[in-house]
């Protein structure tokens, strides 16, 4: 049997600075995401895995290894939930964007290949992956939202410390201040990060148990506030995009 060892974690920030590029000028382009995270997040998955061990039922995540997207991908089981559970909000968040678990998959295969490796940090690469758009129905910060998605990568920092999580937030808060003129954006993808720091480490829930729960009470557990700032930025947020579009129509 071949063996098949990790690459050694290194950055790239060269390769990051292109991707944050091509991202900035295409908010919806999900492989230039995938293509900062590898040049950036080096170690992380490794980092958190052993995190994930030091809890109790982390530990007993880490010992099972669940495949998330396994779960995700199963319509039958998604529809057991009942009505204002997570896995009920999860079940609606798909049918309203038309997104799914193998999509994000999809896209990260096509920028690293194919991740089904046998590893214990490979599997928590995998599930940092899958538990994206569970985020997005945790939080509040909507998935077809360009700030939306903007809010979850400051939040995803401060849960993962992945720095290309950061260096996106960044970019991104930067460039919309610029061009917006508004502190609204800024405020919110702040809060972002704030709630990230504040929350409960996601990791470390077992899915279906969360799936389970009401979701308020699952917010109000898990210490996740309401995102009152991405509110209020969303307007002014829109407005901008808009005008963006007329002038490039």
């Amino acid at each position: 049997m071949t063996e098949t060892a990790l690459p050694t974690p290194r950055r790239d920030w060269p390769g990051a600075v292109r991707a944050v590029r091509q991202l900035l000028a295409d908010p919806n382009d999900t492989h230039s995401v995938f293509r900062v995270m590898a040049a950036l997040n080096a170690g992380t998955s490794a980092k958190n895995y052993q995190r994930l061990l030091r809890s109790a039922e982390g530990g007993r995540i880490a010992y099972r290894r669940p495949e998330l997207i396994e779960r995700l991908m199963d319509r039958a089981w998604l529809a057991t939930f009942a009505p204002g559970t997570v896995g009920a909000a999860y079940r609606g968040f798909l049918e309203k964007t038309g997104y799914s678990a193998d999509g994000l998959k999809a896209v990260g295969d096509d920028v690293h290949g194919e991740r089904q490796v046998d590893h214990p940090y490979a599997w928590m690469g995998r599930r940092e992956r899958d538990l994206h758009d569970i985020w997005h129905v945790l939080t509040g910060y909507k998935a077809d939202d360009p700030l939306g998605e903007l809010c979850l990568v400051a939040f995803s920092y401060a849960q993962t410390g992945g720095l290309g999580w950061g260096f996106i937030a960044l970019a991104g808060a930067l460039k919309s201040l610029r061009e917006t003129g508004g502190r609204a954006v800024r405020r919110a993808v702040w809060e972002g990060y704030a709630h990230g720091r504040a929350a409960a480490w996601l990791h470390a829930q077992d899915i279906e148990t969360l799936f389970a729960e009401p979701l308020e009470a699952a917010r109000t557990r898990l210490n996740i506030a309401p995102p009152l700032a991405y509110g209020h930025a969303q307007a002014q947020f829109d407005a901008w995009a808009a005008t963006q579009a007329a002038a490039a129509a």
